[in-house]
């Protein structure tokens, strides 16, 4: 005859809560924490930040922070990556439409080196090409948003962030790079 749960001194919660796989409430696999991803959109004044959990999958614009300087933004990101739990950044990587770097790529590259050493955390860099026009696509046709331009004597450029609380494209964007790492992890996960 087996003892019950009482008579064992614990309840059903205690051996829930202290291990879930031996319980067979929870599934093995789904057992370990999950955590949550951090993009980031880099730019000279802005950064974009989205976040993905590490097992919905699901990625979501976050927040755009103004950058101060180096060490104000690593010590923001830091804290950030902290208070939400983050185990992995993902940075966006602007190559130019041929596949070739160029300035932006290198001070990205230099970025996301700073951020790996700076928060110690794995960071990974994904290509970013025309993030920013897939931003404004998404702002526009699925988000309602309407993008103003203002033509500038080097060329057209999009009207700072907005004032009613709603995604700036830069935090979009964040989400457009988190997207294209979901998808190629996945990928590479499928392919195991």
């Amino acid at each position: 005859m087996t003892a019950t749960r009482q008579e064992q001194g614990s309840s059903y919660t205690e051996d829930v809560s202290g291990n879930p796989r031996k319980s067979g409430v929870l599934a093995p696999e789904r057992a370990h924490a999950a955590f949550k991803i951090l993009a980031l959109d880099y730019g000279r004044t802005k950064i974009g930040l989205a976040l993905a959990d590490s097992e919905a999958r699901i990625a979501q614009p976050y927040d755009t922070m103004e950058r101060i300087n180096r060490n104000e933004d690593m010590r923001r990101l830091r804290e950030l990556a902290r208070d939400l739990g983050v185990r992995q950044i993902v940075v966006g990587l602007p190559l130019r439409l041929d596949g070739t770097g160029g300035e932006m790529a290198d001070e990205a590259t230099r970025f996301a080196q700073r951020v790996h050493k700076q928060i110690g955390m794995p960071v990974e860099m994904v290509d970013e090409r025309l993030s920013s026009w897939e931003a404004e696509r998404i702002l526009e046709e699925e988000m309602g948003r309407r993008i103003v331009h203002e033509e500038t004597p080097h060329g057209r450029r999009k009207m700072p962030g907005t004032t009613d609380g709603k995604y700036t494209v830069d935090a979009v964007a964040a989400m457009v790079i988190l997207r294209e790492y979901l998808a190629r992890t996945a990928l590479t996960e499928g392919s195991r």
